[in-house]
């Protein structure tokens, strides 16, 4: 009777690990730079500084995840 009334359901875990471009690509931040910092190089904590894009074979099961975003 009105299963095509339900709408999508946002995985809001997923939600607040990613975001998205203009142009399509998923973004989100590295992990490993919360804890013992101090025991990781300069070098690689420079590296993890910067987000990074996911790749584009995951890309379809994150949007499914992201319904409307």
């Amino acid at each position: 009777m009105g299963s095509s009334n339900n709408k999508m359901k946002t995985h809001k875990a997923t939600a607040k690990r990613v975001s998205f471009t203009k142009s399509g690509k998923a973004k989100y931040s590295r992990q490993n730079r919360r804890h013992q910092v101090h025991l990781k190089d300069t070098k690689r904590k420079r590296r993890l500084k910067k987000g990074a894009y996911l790749h584009e074979s995951n890309l379809g099961a994150i949007r499914k995840q992201l319904p409307y975003s």
